[in-house]
């Protein structure tokens, strides 16, 4: 077998696993943000609408299913996580969503938002 169907064969095996190339995870850009408000959204179990800061002009709408953890969802105000900044919009269920919270939780309901230091100014990239 060659070295380049080698390569071509490794590729493909992990990328059937799941995983990822470098190169493709270097396009997720992932960027402090300051939420400065969040609410609930009416006749939903699970969605929270968050005003963020990521550094730019104007704060981003980001929809997020975390209610569940935050019964009151003003405990998020102030805080600096983690999101992705580059995903493409999309709407949930009316609202238009531009990034995504990074968040991690179990099965048996243990849940942390990915946080950076208050020292960490919003619009920081991760490297």
């Amino acid at each position: 077998m060659s070295e380049e169907s080698k390569n071509n064969t490794e590729s493909n095996l992990k990328n059937s696993n799941g995983m990822i190339t470098l190169e493709e995870f270097k396009k997720v850009e992932i960027v402090v943000g300051k939420i400065l408000s969040a609410e609930k959204i009416p006749d939903t179990d699970k969605l929270l609408k968050l005003s963020v800061s990521l550094g730019e002009e104007v704060p981003r709408q980001i929809v997020s299913g975390i209610s569940f953890y935050f019964p009151d969802c003003s405990v998020l105000v102030s805080k600096k996580c983690m999101f992705v900044a580059n995903l493409e919009p999309r709407v949930i269920r009316g609202y238009e969503s531009h990034g995504m919270l990074f968040a991690v939780s179990t099965e048996d309901d243990k849940f942390s938002l990915i946080t950076a230091n208050e020292d960490i100014p919003e619009g920081t990239h991760a490297k």
